[in-house]
């Protein structure tokens, strides 16, 4: 048991760079207590003491900010950073080095007594405010955007953004961290897309009024859609 007590206090020092000595993170990561009451209540919980589980699973949930159901099952390294606002369904299952931020959800679709919440590999990163949802399965290595919406299962080592969430990026390697200011952005970029097909077009009309001798109407939206592309790129978007 010590030995488990060790590795998650090593894992905060590992994925959060403000833990600065053991004393502080003992003390002040609400996230590290979440995780130790819940392993106590899953204790319970397969003992069939459901009701004790419960129990100390709600007064975790009042104390910490976060609510995990005694029934999940995590896996080692495991950690939520800040983690108000994460809820862990009963039965989802988490696996190793598994990062997630505020506001994580791990929710059921349907009200049968069944496998009903997500499954999430190793190594997987879910940033600030994502949800999954259903009894999908989330692949080893896994990035999750801030804010994207998961319903269906996502490959091993795919970047997923959006809502619905798409997988915009597959990678083999595991990933540890989530640079959420480089995450792709699939709406800009059929936004940009779109833009550039009309240039086409627009270049293919002025050829074509020009050798016709028409004359060519002065184009009213042009600078209401130089300033959209900047306010874009200065956003990170087009």
């Amino acid at each position: 048991m010590f030995n488990t007590l060790r590795e998650d206090i090593r894992t905060v020092f590992t994925k959060d760079p403000a833990a600065r000595s053991t004393l502080e993170v003992i003390c002040c990561y609400p996230g590290l207590h979440a995780l130790w009451f819940h392993r106590l209540a899953h204790f319970l919980w397969r003992h069939k003491l459901r009701l004790l589980a419960r129990l100390l699973s709600h007064t975790s949930r009042f104390l910490t900010g976060i609510e995990i159901h005694p029934g999940a099952r995590i896996g080692k390294r495991f950690f939520i950073d800040h983690g108000a606002g994460v809820v862990i369904g009963e039965t989802a299952e988490i696996g190793d080095n598994v990062l997630l931020y505020q506001g994580v959800v791990l929710g059921g679709t349907t009200l049968e007594k069944k496998k009903r919440h997500p499954t999430v590999g190793n190594n997987v990163v879910m940033g600030t405010g994502a949800v999954a949802l259903g009894a999908i399965t989330i692949g080893d290595g896994v990035r999750i955007g801030s804010g994207s919406v998961v319903t269906r299962s996502v490959p091993p080592g795919a970047t997923v953004v959006g809502i619905p969430g798409r997988t915009v990026k597959e990678r083999r390697e595991h990933l540890v961290d989530l640079e959420h200011g480089k995450l792709p952005d699939p709406v800009a970029e059929a936004i940009r897309l779109v833009l550039k097909e009309q240039d086409k077009l627009e270049e293919r009309l002025r050829s074509l009024e020009s050798s016709s001798g028409v004359a060519v109407s002065r184009d009213e939206l042009k600078e209401k859609r130089k300033k959209i592309e900047r306010d874009f790129s200065q956003g990170g978007g087009i």
